[in-house]
């Protein structure tokens, strides 16, 4: 399997533009995550280390230091998403045509759908608890660096919400319709929380910008 995470950029667009059924969605909202992540860093190493902002720079040294764990996570997602989806496609090519053969087929299947879930879930909680983080160092971190914090909130809010579609798209077959629903649950919950708290620091910044004058 090919580590996606670590190809050049117009690499990855031209495996993700391809037929292939890999890389996708899934691997790319963990990238897009990553990406909001490391705006998240950049805000920090703008801020920390200069005197004007002494008073803070414990919290945001420990809010890197807490991106940082998360981008590696959101990282490693990027590959883990094909690893698992690779079982998944081949199961659903498995015959069917005896009893014998149908119940292996959704054994199989079951359990498949249960793994390729497990990614874009994880890529939720990362990206929630970025949110989190981004929501902090907005109101503590440089001006200067205001607008990619607004940018960070922004990518973490659509790979969560692109993670919650890799979610239900592997729910709708399960046939364990319990397990399902909380997954389901726990999207939902991921979408409308933390939408919200980006949705809130991103609209705060534009405020901010567009009430700034040029000097």
């Amino acid at each position: 399997m090919k580590q996606y995470s670590s190809m050049p950029i117009d690499a990855y667009i031209e495996e993700l533009s391809s037929k292939n059924a890999v890389p996708g969605g899934g691997g790319t909202c963990a990238l897009v995550g990553a990406l909001g992540t490391a705006l998240t860093d950049m805000v920090g190493n703008l801020t920390a280390g200069r005197k004007k902002y002494a008073s803070v720079e414990p919290e945001i040294r420990a809010i890197m230091e807490e991106t940082d764990k998360l981008k590696a996570l959101l990282i490693s997602l990027i590959d883990r998403d094909p690893v698992v989806f690779e079982p998944l496609s081949k199961a659903y090519g498995l015959p069917s045509g005896t009893p014998e053969e149908a119940a292996v087929k959704a054994e199989t299947m079951e359990k498949c759908l249960h793994e390729a879930a497990s990614v874009p879930i994880a890529v939720m909680d990362a990206c929630a608890e970025a949110i989190e983080l981004i929501a902090r160092i907005e109101k503590i971190g440089s001006p200067l660096a205001i607008s990619d914090a607004g940018c960070a909130a922004l990518l973490c809010k659509a790979a969560m919400e692109g993670a919650a579609l890799n979610v239900l798209v592997n729910t709708k077959y399960m046939k364990d319709r319990e397990y399902a629903a909380q997954l389901n649950s726990d999207a939902a919950r991921f979408v409308a929380e933390f939408g919200d708290k980006a949705d809130a620091v991103y609209d705060k910044i534009y405020g901010r910008l567009l009430r700034s004058r040029a000097v």
